[in-house]
């Protein structure tokens, strides 16, 4: 009930339980502008708070699974998923080639049985670019492919031209005399007596273009036409004769379609899912990926395994650390110094002898039974013996030692360099002159650097759809959780202090309205059982 007070104020009577009568002065039912301004926030803060933390929860339990989702996406061989496809196809990451030969200073002196002694020729860079082709997807998930290769000589990276002179040893002849060591003494006479009638020499001074690219000889094409299938080449004769333009054979991969942790993973290799080069079982096996791409989600705890055709066998590399590659994190592989040990040294490798000493693999079971052997550049990682029986060698890792940069949640390469050196043995052969006096020696003759990295516009896409957005969506989780909480907790604060405020006003105005009330008029509270006059009874 409203009533008029002192003073012309108005004042509102509400009556309670029986013993009590409660006065509320009007100025608490009009409740300023600013008070409802407050309340607003306050709600919106919460509810915004509580959303966001809504979000950041679901972030943290269904993010992972969606940066994996994405990541597999990217990664697997399908010819629906556009870039990557694309990327994986036709590989548009520039490879470089770089040659190091190293010259023979005294060729006469080697003849004699001195220690050889060598001088580093290079770089001589070839920009590399690799296409695969007869592409075939299988119904098992895998797809079968060849890869080509072409070379061009990039003259502004090099030292010198194609056109430059270098002396090595000519592999005709010595390689040649150390397959005829065990035949007759007759033999070895017609073969000396035929080098002589070509003016074949022990050492060759060519271009650069001839040794690796191949020129003609005479002997190459007397031995084709006179003894076919004698020697395992026609035409020219060069270390890479036969590169350019070329495949590696016929690789079948699995597409990643069944079971991600097998994208890139060699099923086969030209038929076959082990090679007969070498004279154990697990050397004979053809492990990894074909050596470009690996599968996705790595771990330090995990190698990086791969065939490589070129060196006829599989090769593990080992991690080493951790680091960041044009703004992109990697993780370091490197050869573990057991790549190339003998079976002494490191029993595993004892199907790949026979052995020299360590830091070298004899190659000749798939090169034609030729005294082949391959090594990190300067015998890098070998026995010391090695690059002490050769004057101008320098092995360290700096210079010498392969790597591959990878980045670990997509299994790509950001950037790699493969080094390897090509030795040929020779040694004084009886029966044929031309070997003179040398003495035993395993002859570095030149060492190649392969190396490639993303770069430009490649780099940018891989970096924004592999790297950031995924990064993103990982980070941002946590942002949520973060933002969301301190948003309800400030809600709840601000809520606590509004209320602490709004009670000290109230109490304020009571105290006030409740002074004036009696002072005015009678009590606005009043216990009615106090002070009421009995009621007068009638008498009789």
């Amino acid at each position: 009930m409203t009533t008029e007070v002192a003073g012309g104020r108005s004042a509102v009577f509400v009556y309670g339980p029986p013993r009590y009568s409660f006065f509320f002065h009007s100025s608490f039912l009009i409740t300023p502008k600013m008070t409802v301004s407050k309340s607003k926030v306050l709600l919106a803060t919460g509810i915004l708070g509580l959303l966001l933390t809504i979000f950041g929860i679901l972030c943290f339990t269904f993010g992972h699974e969606l940066i994996k989702d994405q990541v597999i996406k990217n990664v697997k061989i399908d010819p629906n998923s556009g870039m990557s496809y694309t990327m994986w196809r036709d590989i548009p990451v520039p490879f470089f080639m770089s040659i190091y030969f190293l010259e023979v200073l005294n060729p006469d002196e080697v003849l004699k049985g001195e220690k050889p002694m060598v001088h580093e020729r290079g770089p001589y860079v070839y920009r590399e670019y690799r296409q695969k082709s007869n592409i075939t997807f299988h119904e098992n998930s895998t797809v079968s492919y060849r890869e080509y290769r072409r070379y061009y000589f990039w003259r502004n990276m090099s030292i010198g031209g194609e056109d430059d002179i270098v002396c090595l040893p000519n592999m005709l002849v010595l390689g040649s005399s150390i397959l005829m060591e065990n035949k007759s003494y007759l033999m070895k006479l017609a073969m000396s007596a035929t080098f002589k009638a070509f003016d074949e020499k022990p050492f060759i001074k060519k271009t650069v273009g001839e040794i690796l690219w191949g020129y003609e000889d005479p002997l190459v094409d007397f031995l084709n036409k006179f003894f076919p299938n004698m020697i395992p080449f026609k035409g020219k004769f060069g270390f890479f004769a036969h590169f350019n333009n070329s495949d590696s054979g016929e690789f079948t991969v699995f597409t990643g379609d069944e079971d991600i942790e097998k994208v890139h993973m060699v099923d086969t290799w030209n038929g076959m899912k082990t090679v007969n080069y070498w004279r154990s079982d697990g050397c004979n096996m053809i492990n990894g990926t074909a050596g470009q791409m690996w599968p996705p989600f790595l771990t330090p705890s995990r190698t990086l395994q791969f065939y490589s055709p070129d060196a006829c066998r599989s090769m593990e590399l080992v991690y080493e650390q951790s680091g960041v590659s044009n703004s992109i994190p990697v993780y370091r592989y490197i050869a573990p110094k057991t790549l190339f040990a003998n079976g002494t040294d490191y029993p595993p490798n004892e199907g790949f002898c026979p052995c020299r000493q360590s830091g070298i693999l004899n190659v000749s079971t798939c090169r034609f039974d030729t005294p082949m052997f391959l090594s990190h550049p300067h015998f890098y990682n070998g026995d010391r013996s090695l690059a002490d029986a050769v004057d101008g060698l320098d092995p360290n890792e700096e210079d010498h030692s392969l790597f591959i940069d990878l980045h670990p949640m997509t299994g790509i390469p950001v950037n790699c360099s493969i080094k390897l050196q090509l030795n040929l043995f020779m040694k004084k052969v009886e029966g044929i002159s031309e070997t003179g006096s040398i003495a035993p020696v395993v002859m570095p003759l030149f060492w190649f650097s392969e190396s490639g990295y993303i770069d430009g516009p490649i780099l940018k896409t891989f970096y924004t759809n592999l790297v950031l957005l995924p990064a993103l969506m990982d980070y941002m989780q946590y942002i949520l959780l973060v933002v969301g909480g301190l948003l309800v907790l400030i809600a709840i604060i601000l809520a606590v202090i509004y209320r602490k405020e709004v009670r000290e006003k109230s109490s304020r105005h009571w105290k006030q309205s409740g002074e004036s009330a009696v002072s005015d008029t009678a009590p606005f509270l009043e216990d009615s059982s106090i002070n009421r006059s009995p009621t007068p009874s009638n008498k009789t």
